[in-house]
């Protein structure tokens, strides 16, 4: 029994159908997910890296302070009180940025104590798919105040 094989161009069609039809399928599912990212709070094409930014700058001193008082309240010292409220922040740093579509991140925290005022020094790194920036961030705080 000898097999014929058939050249014909139904196979080679058929294939070519099944390409394209992948191909717009794949087409559709990128326009679906770009269309999704249209619902996101914040434009990452503008300046948010540098808002967000900012905005952790200017509210980091005072959430610090808070945070630790707490803490001290209930009988840390003040150096532990200041150490845990910034390691809690760098974790809602983080979270924050996911939700405003920029990357957040503390870095280099150092936390020292000098004659009972306890310094915070840090670098916050900020990015998103257009920009990157650091920015020193340091302050004091007094918590027997």
């Amino acid at each position: 029994m000898m097999r014929t094989v058939n050249r014909g161009d139904e196979g080679q069609m058929l294939l070519a159908t099944g390409v394209v039809l992948m191909m717009s399928l794949l087409s559709m599912a990128i326009f679906g997910v770009k269309m999704a990212g249209l619902s996101m709070p914040y434009d990452t094409a503008g300046d948010d890296t540098i808002q967000a930014s900012g905005d952790i700058a200017d509210s980091l001193p005072e959430l610090t302070e808070a945070r630790a008082q707490i803490w001290y309240e209930s009988g840390l010292s003040e150096l532990e009180s200041v150490e845990k409220s910034i390691e809690s922040l760098h974790d809602d740093v983080l979270h924050h940025g996911e939700i405003r579509g920029v990357e957040l991140k503390l870095l280099n925290i150092t936390v020292t104590e000098d004659s009972g005022v306890i310094t915070v020094s840090s670098e916050l790194g900020a990015a998103d798919r257009n920009s990157m920036l650091t920015r020193m961030i340091s302050f004091e705080i007094d918590l027997d105040t």
